[in-house]
Formats: structure tokens, sequence, C-alpha cells
């Protein structure tokens, strides 16, 4: 049997992270479990590099459930499921853009839960590109180091993906000039079919726009194709060892 991956249950009710505490470690999870948001975050510190993901209820004491999640976000890229029992389509917007990776509403349940641990565990698996054509992918002038989830930029800067954000640019960069429709995008990365007030896929293609640069009426790298999905414009290359030089002009 492998070793339990990590996982962080922030919520106040002690109801809850109990339940979800006993339900995870039977199914070979190990549990760490906090009741407010300072708490979590002095923790996280000494438990960072262990923990592999982050269950975040957005109704906390003291710093809410928002506050924590901009704040792990500049210290870590570690994939966050945020809990949210406000029925607000705004809640769960907001979430997603402050990095969550994705939400759940109470009441849900445990199993529910436990499908999208496994699907986030499954789907961002750091080394799987790299294994799959080479760890490289070169369009235009960014350079992708699908091992690290590093971006180079144009300006020669390199930003760390999180893991949202790397694995929807590497759908694009594996289909690069193709036509991929929402219901495609959906189900490769969220495992369902968009509901008519999801908006976790609009979010999430604007956060990538963002990392790239590629946003507002100069947006040329993502491209909306009306009624059919997005498309993604440029070459790609894919190379085992890292190109010399600069990422280069494709």
């Amino acid at each position: 049997m492998k070793a339990p991956k990590h996982i962080y249950v922030v919520d106040d009710d002690y109801k809850i992270r109990e339940l979800l505490k006993t339900y995870l470690e039977k199914n070979n999870y190990q549990v760490y479990a906090a009741a407010d948001g300072e708490t979590f975050l002095a923790e996280f510190e000494t438990r960072s590099k262990e923990v592999s993901l982050v269950v975040l209820d957005i109704m906390l004491p003291g710093q809410d459930g928002f506050s924590v999640c901009q704040k792990l976000r500049t210290a870590s890229d570690v994939p966050i499921i945020m809990l949210t029992a406000n029925a607000e389509e705004t809640d769960r917007v907001v979430g997603l853009e402050m990095g969550a990776d994705d939400y759940i509403a109470k009441p849900f349940s445990p199993r529910e839960l436990l499908a999208r641990i496994k699907a986030i565990h499954r789907r961002y698996e750091p080394a799987q590109s790299a294994n799959e054509g080479g760890r490289f992918y070169r369009f235009r002038h960014y350079l992708l180091d699908s091992l690290e989830r590093s971006l180079q930029l144009p300006t020669g800067q390199s930003i760390t993906l999180s893991a949202a954000d790397y694995q929807m640019l590497v759908l694009f960069l594996d289909q690069a000039g193709g036509v991929l429709s929402r219901s495609f995008l959906m189900k490769a990365t969220r495992g369902r079919d968009p509901g008519p007030l999801d908006r976790y896929l609009d979010v999430q293609i604007s956060r990538l726009r963002t990392c790239l640069g590629d946003t507002g009426r100069n947006g040329q790298l993502i491209q909306t194709v009306r009624n059919q999905g997005y498309v993604f414009t440029a070459e790609v290359e894919r190379f085992n060892h890292r190109p010399d030089g600069s990422a280069g002009a494709l």
C-alpha cells in the first residue's frame, strides 16, 4: 500500500472536522485539522512540504477562508478545496479567483469530497507530463517546465503555476490548434459537465490568461471560438531536456 497522502482540514465545526478526519483516515489519508485560520497558517509553515491538499471552510472565526486562501497562495501552490455554506455564486467565484482549485457546497457527503480529493491528486501529479513526450514545452517566448510546474515568461521572469493553472495550460498545449469545448475542459479538469451556474471554467481561463499576460484586447494565445469553446493558437514544441538559451520565439 502506498504511503498515505497528508490532508489539512480547516473548519470551526468540531463535528465536521472529526467526521472528515475519521472518514479520510479510513481511506488511507493522514489528516491534520484546525478550527481557525490563524492556527492553520502557523502550523502549515512546518508541514507545507508534506501536505498535499487543504480543505478550507469559508466561514471561519477571525480570518475568513478567503483571507486564509489568499495568504496561503502567496506561500504555496498546494491544492485547495473550499467549503461554502452560502449558495450564492459570488462566494464560489471569489474563492476561485483567489486561487482555490475547487469548491463544494454544504451540506455535502464525505464520499463526494473524497471523490474531489482523489480527482485533484490524480490529475495534478507533477511528473505526469514529463513522462509523456518531454519535460519542457516551448511556445512563442514561453518555456514550461512540466516537472517543476514553472513557466518562464517572455520577460525572462519565472513563475510557479498553481496546480489548477498548470493543468489547464497543459490541456491547451497538448491540443494546440484544436477547439476545446467547455464540456471537454470541465470533464478533463473537474470530472463533470458545467452546470448552468458553474463559473469555474470562466474564472480558471481568466486566471490562466493573467498568468500568461494574455488578457484584454491583446489576448492572442487563448482565443474564444463563439459557441464552440477555446483554441490555443501558438505552435508548441516538446523537449526532454531544457533547450539552450532563452525560451525562444516560435
